[in-house]
């Protein structure tokens, strides 16, 4: 089980009596303050009933089925479960437990108080939960349904856009809308505009319109502008989204008759210099700013087929791997602001990984190990849009092989120590047929692609060596790392590696590091996390939207805002 956090989780540049308790990002179903999780045979039906006082921080009431990061912490654990515990479930139905209100969207109270740096990891946090609700639709068979049996606003709307069909109802009042530009001076927050545009194809004018009226659109003309695909008139909504739900699971592959996975708690201790779970170790030096992170690879005992990975269920190293890797991430991000450097490490055989990533390759097409490739999918997409500097040290003992090279991918510079006296206690790395593939990033490319932009004679040269052990020459002279000291200059060039990154602007290093990261063509994904999560950013800190009578902050006092008419 989880042991309580410490203080050590604290955000490490808040006084520590006035600090707010810190974030956790493991939930149960037993737990659930807003959602309602029920099942009928292949259509879950997840239904929003926000707590009016379960609000994540004291200070404001999550009324009319306003979110705030506690409520998408609980949508994200249900999504989860769905996907590993229920196999049967082919369509989930979006929904609200109340009347005439799906989701008024994010919390504005909260977002007023709040400091930037919440806003913005609650902004990423959600995007994060968004995108992983279309991940499943691309990759695990899973179809989603917004029912907005109600008025669907903001962060709501946003939500419906995240599903594969949006069906509003026909009351007469019940609209869909984006009320952020003219109601609050900000954007929406979690994909609304790259949705809007790049899924939905509303036309540039309607969308217009649509982003700076209050209101919202509702009825026919809400449908003639594709920002739903259905409206129905009450008396006929639940047999229609019961219609719906049925038509798109017969389209589904998830199978029938399997028994699911019970996601077991995290193993996870708050240790006086960081965190520890089965799989991962986290070190904090709050001095020099830096976490390192130590992935350890699986033991000799791991399974060999089949039959003994469903056996072993969340403790198979894989999956269980990549949820403790997952929750080290979002912990650091959510406590740790001022830890800007994350080194990535691993620990044990290379060849136990390989073991592995064979087994994740043969039997790719059964839905465990589907869904279970899919949680390293993302969980190592999380890493990418994470606003850290990525270091990865390949060093003796590492396993930086297949799924975990794929770390050292991620990474901004990764460094592998060159033994030329005694070659045989040299690391080595390992390229993986599913690092061709199976862990595409949010721009839709592999890593390796991505690395070498597209560049087949470099890519085709890495594929053949598939298997094979790369010492730091070796690995170099293929592009796959960026330093080879050896050990005369290893710790002195490491250390100055570090030193000079901690000395550089966070600010500045955050968006080097996502333009650099995110090269070449763009997705939906890379849209939404680039232009839309930066002017965000930006807005978020203007007078017009937070300054004394910026929009965001007198929102329900009964004051009008003020704003500052030049355009900059």
């Amino acid at each position: 089980m989880s042991t309580p956090a410490t203080a050590l989780q604290r955000p490490s540049n808040a006084d520590a009596a006035d600090a707010p308790a810190p974030v956790t990002f493991e939930r149960h179903p037993d737990q659930y303050r807003h959602w309602k999780l029920t099942f009928n045979g292949p259509v879950a039906t997840l239904a929003m009933d926000v707590d009016e006082e379960g609000g994540l921080r004291p200070g404001y009431a999550l009324k009319l089925n306003s979110y705030d990061l506690g409520v998408d912490i609980e949508l994200h654990d249900a999504l989860q479960r769905i996907r590993f515990e229920h196999p049967e479930v082919r369509t989930v139905v979006l929904t609200s437990a109340r009347d005439r209100i799906f989701c008024s969207g994010a919390n504005i109270f909260m977002l007023g108080q709040s400091s930037h740096a919440w806003k913005v990891n609650f902004c990423k946090f959600t995007n994060e939960t968004r995108n992983g609700i279309e991940d499943a639709s691309r990759h695990s068979g899973l179809k989603f349904i917004a029912a907005c049996n109600g008025t669907t606003a903001g962060g709501g709307y946003e939500l419906a856009l995240a599903c594969d069909e949006i069906v509003l109802v026909d009351d007469r009042s019940s609209a869909v809308s984006l009320p952020e530009v003219p109601l609050l001076g900000v954007l929406p927050g979690t994909g609304g505009l790259t949705r809007v545009t790049d899924k939905r194809h509303v036309r540039r004018d309607h969308a217009d319109i649509f982003c700076t009226t209050t209101e919202g659109v509702r009825g026919q003309r809400a449908k003639d502008w594709k920002l739903v695909d259905d409206v129905v008139k009450p008396a006929r909504f639940a047999e229609h989204i019961a219609e719906r739900a049925a038509a798109l699971a017969a389209t589904s592959d998830r199978p029938q008759g399997h028994h699911g996975i019970t996601l077991t708690p995290l193993s996870r201790t708050v240790e006086p210099d960081g965190y520890r779970y089965e799989t991962v170790r986290v070190h904090v030096d709050a001095a020099a700013r830096r976490a390192t992170l130590t992935v350890f690879g699986p033991d000799k005992h791991q399974q060999t087929d089949l039959a003994g990975l469903v056996a072993a269920g969340a403790q198979w190293w894989p999956l269980k791997m990549a949820r403790e890797l997952d929750d080290a991430i979002l912990t650091l991000r959510a406590n740790h602001l001022d830890i800007g450097i994350w080194v990535l490490k691993t620990d044990g055989a290379p060849s136990a990984v390989l073991a592995a990533d064979a087994l994740l390759q043969a039997h790719a097409g059964h839905w465990f190990v589907r869904e279970t490739i899919g949680m390293l999918r993302r969980t190592l997409a999380r890493l990418d849009v994470s606003s850290r500097s990525l270091i990865a040290l390949i060093e003796p003992d590492s396993c930086f092989a297949g799924t975990l090279l794929e770390l050292a991918l991620a990474a901004d510079r990764s460094y592998m120590l060159h033994l030329p006296d005694a070659p045989d206690d040299a690391p080595r790395v390992f390229v993986s047929a599913l690092n061709f593939g199976h862990y595409p990033m949010p721009n839709g490319q592999t890593r390796l692609a991505a690395r070498f932009y597209g560049d087949e004679p470099t890519l085709t040269a890495v594929q053949e060596h598939i298997g094979a052990p790369l010492d730091a020459l070796s690995a170099d002279s293929l592009g796959l790392i960026t330093a080879a000291p050896d050990d005369i200059d290893w710790e002195d060039e490491i250390r100055i590696a570090l030193e000079e990154r901690a000395s550089l602007s966070p600010d500045a290093l955050t968006g080097m590091e996502a333009n650099l990261r995110f090269g070449g063509a763009e997705t939906m994904e890379t849209r939404i996390f680039g232009r839309l999560t930066a002017w965000q950013n930006w807005i978020f800190q203007r007078p017009n939207a937070v300054g004394e009578n910026g929009a965001l902050k007198v929102f329900g006092s009964g004051n009008k805002a003020r704003f500052d008419w030049d355009r900059v």
